[in-house]
């Protein structure tokens, strides 16, 4: 079975969670570690919201460390993705073509094969929320930073930096608009 087919399950299984008047609006898949796939739902009523982990056999997850580990690897694989390149990279690869076509400078193939290669391993969705991922879209910008020129440290490591506290805001407001009751762990401050 594919991850489409996957989150089609899952997302079935989630719709029956849903209170009356409350919508499910999204499912997220998600591999914080191996051999532990969860998903990533969240519900809509009005203006509030809530959330829901379910495992992969569709079973709501009450361990407030698996959930953080799911909402943190969700967060960070769309701040790598919302970051890589500079966030715009179909913009990106317009302005290098035409550098190449005004100017041509020494490199500027290499900059849009890896510009086209990091576009290629960001992908399209649905994609699943792992560690690998994270890894794949780090190479493939390192590489497309160096492929630009010489910078001092990484433009898409001091972003990823500075947006970890919206992966954090994302595991505070899981936790607190989690729709079951949690495992009696430590609170996150």
């Amino acid at each position: 079975m594919g991850l489409r087919e996957d989150l089609e399950r899952v997302a079935a299984t989630a719709a029956g969670f849903a209170q009356d008047g409350e919508e499910l609006t999204g499912v997220v898949p998600a591999s914080a570690e191996p051999d532990e796939r969860t998903y990533l739902c969240a519900f809509l009523d009005g203006d509030s919201h809530s959330w829901l982990v379910l495992d992969d056999a569709g079973s709501s997850v009450k361990s407030r460390e698996i959930i953080r580990r799911t909402a943190s690897i969700i967060a960070l694989c769309e701040l790598a993705e919302e970051t890589a390149g500079g966030g715009d990279l179909q913009e990106l690869r317009e302005q290098l073509v035409a550098i190449r076509l005004t100017e041509n400078p020494e490199g500027i193939e290499e900059a849009e094969e890896a510009a086209l290669e990091l576009e290629r391993t960001i992908g399209s969705t649905p994609r699943l929320a792992e560690p690998a991922f994270l890894d794949r879209v780090g190479v493939a910008a390192r590489r497309l930073e160096e492929a630009l020129g010489p910078a001092a440290g990484s433009p898409f490591a001091e972003a990823m930096k500075h947006g970890m506290a919206s992966v954090d805001e994302l595991v505070r407001d899981v936790e607190t608009n989690y729709k079951a009751t949690l495992d009696s762990a430590a609170r996150l401050s």
